[in-house]
């Protein structure tokens, strides 16, 4: 609100007076266009609005750095640009961020640009082109909005662009004229970086595509039997991907290069939240792949953006083997909870059936008891008998439940088996499973697609932030597998 109000009351007006003042100068002066803004100062003010003009032009070029920092940003958690290193420098307001990668581009490119061009009035061809453009996409943007999330009367909608868009389209039109005096920069810069989010996004989608096509099946892991076809070996196996659901097909490569895997796999999905920092207790969430005898878990590891990923990686396991057995008791206590349901429902069948046979018996002792009279006076001369009517023993024998449903889950055998193997299997240490990815067009696709793919995508994905150095993976404990992807 006070930015609006600063805006509307003292920024606005400032630059109306100040153009107005530079066009009513270019009036009587029309020859000297080349410094209007300093010439059209009074030589007595000149000093005081050089100061001004500078201190401008520094929190013009904070604002355009902190633009371009959040436009990566956006970019890369929408998948459209390679990886950078982000350091979060507050905790408590998510949008301020530094890249460093991209402040070193901006110095490198203005020293360039400004000993290139050695003028202002090239430079501000390349700004004049650069404001229209954004003038005109914010136009577009808000009538999208307009017509998507305000929902705005079409025929309204459609008026906002025609009017401003119109004036926009005449400004256009008069930088335009100065393309090849400067105005070629921001769209050399806007075709460069709108290559580089398009391969980026074309690799990565064709690449996670091909991931979930080439994913293993529950139905191959299960003829693998509990084994999976090797030696499985004391210790815990972390193995890194990008898939929330299934197995990904670099863990059939381990098995096929791997003489023996490890007792326990985990399978780890790192995953950024929109939050500062995920509390310790929170950090995992686990569930089971395969059958219990399998010993395979799928852990979706979940970080804030201001968590630090430099932690001491015996600290890393210990959460997470802590994490691991805190699932395998609730999984447990879940199931002896469902059982316990079930078992109460198959309770009360049976009492409702118990009370159906009384109601029936209780109808058969009425009509037995109109017939004992005449009965004991037949027999009156006989040997007595007793005229009362036995329920059967079967009804009020107490239902029997085998002890395994009564014991409680830290009883539980199976669980005891899995917590003891887990203990030895961290006893024995963990490794990290890292499959190292080549991405490659298929022989039959067309030049265009290979050129992309095999070139380009492939040089972002070499020099982007990825790997061990994306994981903070030590690397005493790593084992790394090559896997080509065919796109």
């Amino acid at each position: 609100m006070l930015i609006q109000i600063a805006f509307t009351s003292v920024v606005f007006p400032c630059l109306l007076l100040a153009y107005m003042g530079q066009a009513a100068y270019l009036m009587k002066n029309p020859h000297s266009y080349s410094r209007i803004f300093y010439d059209s100062v009074p030589e007595s003010l000149f000093w005081p609005v050089f100061v001004v003009a500078t201190l401008a032009a520094m929190i013009a070029s904070q604002a355009m750095i902190s633009a371009t920092f959040s436009c990566v940003k956006q970019s890369m958690a929408l998948g459209c640009f390679p990886r950078l290193k982000i350091i979060h420098t507050s905790r408590k307001f998510m949008g301020q961020i530094y890249i460093p990668v991209m402040n070193w581009f901006l110095m490198i490119m203005c020293i360039i640009v400004v000993s290139i061009f050695q003028s202002t009035t090239d430079i501000a061809n390349a700004y004049g082109i650069a404001e229209v453009g954004v003038m005109m996409v914010s136009t577009a943007l808000v009538t999208l909005v307009m017509l998507l999330i305000w929902q705005t009367n079409l025929f309204l909608a459609l008026c906002f662009p025609l009017v401003f868009g119109s004036v926009e389209l005449i400004y256009m039109s008069a930088v335009l004229s100065k393309l090849f005096e400067g105005g070629w920069l921001p769209l050399a810069f806007a075709t460069f970086f709108l290559s580089v989010m398009y391969t980026w996004n074309y690799g990565s989608v064709l690449k996670y595509r091909s991931e979930v096509r080439e994913k293993i099946s529950a139905d191959l892991m299960l003829d693998l039997g509990s084994n999976l076809g090797t030696l499985r070996v004391p210790g815990i196996g972390l193995l890194y991907n990008e898939l929330v659901q299934g197995i990904p097909s670099i863990f059939l490569q381990f098995l096929l290069s791997l003489p023996a895997v490890h007792s326990t796999i985990v399978f780890v999905c790192i995953k950024y939240v929109p939050v500062p920092v995920v509390p310790q207790e929170e950090r995992f969430l686990f569930r089971r792949v395969c059958p219990k005898d399998y010993h395979m878990f799928r852990c979706v590891a979940r970080y804030g953006y201001k968590d630090v990923r430099k932690e001491d990686h015996h600290a890393f396991e210990q959460l997470l083997i802590e994490s691991l057995e805190k699932f395998l008791r609730r999984e447990a206590q879940e199931a002896a909870l469902e059982l316990e349901g079930a078992l109460t429902e198959d309770t009360d069948n049976v009492s409702v059936k118990s009370m159906d046979t009384e109601h029936h018996h209780a109808a058969g002792n009425d009509a037995d008891e109109l017939q004992v009279p005449l009965m004991q006076g037949q027999n009156l001369g006989g040997e007595g008998t007793s005229s009362t009517l036995q329920e059967p023993e079967s009804s009020a024998l107490p239902l029997q439940l085998p002890s395994s449903y009564m014991s409680s889950p830290a009883e539980d055998p199976g669980l005891e088996y899995e917590l003891s193997a887990l203990r030895e299997a961290m006893e024995s240490g963990c490794t990290y499973l890292l499959g190292h990815g080549d991405v490659r067009a298929k022989k039959n696709s067309f030049f265009f697609k290979k050129l992309v793919i095999n070139y380009f995508y492939g040089f972002l994905r070499k020099n982007c932030r990825g790997g061990t150095a994306n994981m903070k993976v030590p690397h005493t404990n790593i084992i790394q597998v090559g896997m080509t992807y065919m796109v």
